[in-house]
């Protein structure tokens, strides 16, 4: 029996696989090889790895962890879950059953692309959601913000630290009189109606089609779409849930606890909203401390 089983090997999964194998503690890790962010050229804000290709930051990490030999990295998909703390059985998609004393579910989320033509074929070059990953690089140019909701607010005044030159797109919601005023105060133009197509060019650049028939061309255009787990396995354990304003997350305490016992969740899996590959790697850098200290003798 394995002290731990990994579920989901991208950032916060191999972060926790870390601590583990030099707490020598013996682990396994499956992984389907498919990170969330394999669609962007770069990652960036990384100590020590910044601007490079997020899979060769992880193909780095994963042949660092080979010297740890308590610890276990196996390409396949858990199927399903099973059991109480010091014993939780995992089957997995080669048909193999495991079995560990603690859990922890990294296997992130999936965002759920708009049926909008362009715009998932644009995802992680010309559309982002994160600009503390992308921010810097498209500095004092031309950005636009599809809304999403209220927290798009946030948004504005979060952008305005990369750039005075911003476009909102309403994409069909209703954005309240105050809230407009607040951005025409700030020289922030709303454009209103619908998207109808990305079309994508050199670099980050991208052109907005509208129903009204005007298009609009950015430097950068960000947005989040809602997403949701990439697996179901926190049901099959009644793990509890958080709704947030992107999607479903499995909640988590400060240390990475979820409402069962003896697992643990971390990276997007329980914080949608913050997709950093930093964020993550803390995450499961403290999700797999904080398993290995509930072994304790």
């Amino acid at each position: 029996m394995d002290n731990v089983i990994i579920i989901g090997g991208s950032f916060a999964g191999l972060a926790a696989a870390l601590q583990l194998g030099r707490a020598r503690r013996k682990v396994t890790v499956l992984d389907t090889g498919l990170p969330r962010n394999r669609f962007a050229s770069h990652s960036h804000g990384v100590l020590g790895h910044d601007h490079k290709p997020p899979l060769d930051i992880l193909a780095e990490a994963r042949q660092q962890l080979a010297r740890y030999p308590t610890v276990k990295l196996v390409n396949t998909r858990a199927e399903s879950l099973s059991g109480t703390i010091d014993n939780f059985s995992v089957l997995a998609a080669d048909g193999k059953s495991l079995g560990a004393r603690r859990l922890i579910l990294s296997y992130g989320v999936v965002d759920q692309m708009p049926a909008v033509p362009g715009f998932a074929e644009s995802w992680g070059t010309s559309i982002v959601p994160c600009p503390y990953c992308d921010g810097f690089e498209v500095a004092t140019q031309h950005w636009g913000l599809v809304w999403s909701g209220p927290q798009s607010h946030n948004y504005v005044r979060l952008y305005q630290d990369w750039t005075d030159t911003l476009t909102v797109f309403a994409e069909g919601h209703d954005i309240a009189p105050d809230i407009r005023a607040d951005l025409a105060g700030r020289r922030i133009p709303i454009v209103d109606g619908r998207i109808t197509e990305i079309a994508r060019h050199r670099g980050h650049n991208a052109t907005v089609r509208l129903d009204s028939g005007s298009d609009v061309a950015v430097d950068i255009l960000f947005a989040h779409p809602r997403n949701e787990p990439s697996a179901s396995l926190h049901e099959s354990l009644g793990l509890a849930t958080v709704n947030t304003p992107l999607g479903l997350a499995v909640k988590a305490d400060e240390r990475r606890q979820t409402s069962v016992p003896g697992i643990y969740a971390a990276g997007d899996l329980a914080n949608p909203a913050m997709a950093s590959v930093t964020t993550a790697i803390a995450q499961g850098a403290m999700a797999g401390i904080s398993a290995q200290q509930s072994m304790l003798a």
